[in-house]
């Protein structure tokens, strides 16, 4: 992650911090990722040279209206010293420092259907205890080549229970 997108993001969940609003900013900021994640044509558009910045302040205000002051402020302030690059980073960083105030970690649990409510709890509760967390905020990602059971990633660790690993794990001990 660049210091650049780090100083950013810092300054961006002080502000928020001092505010009450950090979790707002954090869901503006995950929108405004997957806005550009959705369409590029719109940050190529942005970070065009042959934009004016009157017209790159416009564009940024129109598209993302909606959202808080300090994230579109925050855009703006990047786009005019062209750090738009670090859009991404910058919201990673943010999530990672939300993430420590809260005591929360991302997971991806992967499945062959999607969990329920109450599934998605449980792992939480159970996992977040074992990694001294308060609670673990899940992605369920569907993945049918598991057969059966799951995967959890909680950052570089991986805990795996799905039957096509248990079926791998017999047939090395069947041939090796």
């Amino acid at each position: 992650m660049s210091q650049v997108a780090e100083r950013y993001a810092s300054a961006l969940f002080q502000v928020a911090k001092e505010h009450n609003l950090s979790l707002e900013v954090e869901q503006d900021l995950r929108e405004v990722r997957k806005v550009f994640e959705m369409t590029p044509e719109l940050y190529q558009l942005i970070v065009s040279p042959k934009l004016s910045s009157e017209k790159r302040t416009n564009l940024i205000n129109e598209v993302f209206q909606g959202a808080n002051p300090y994230v579109i402020n925050t855009l703006q302030l990047m786009a005019e010293r062209r750090r738009m690059n670090e859009v991404s980073e910058l919201t990673q960083a943010y999530i990672q420092l939300s993430n420590v105030e809260q005591g929360i970690e991302d997971a991806k649990v992967y499945s062959t259907r999607p969990l329920t409510e109450e599934e998605a709890a449980s792992i939480s509760t159970v996992f977040a205890k074992s990694i001294g967390k308060n609670s673990l905020r899940i992605e369920n990602v569907i993945d049918p080549s598991l057969i059966g059971g799951l995967r959890l990633q909680i950052g570089n660790r991986i805990y795996d229970s799905s039957v096509s690993t248990k079926l791998a794990r017999l047939q090395r001990q069947l041939i090796g």
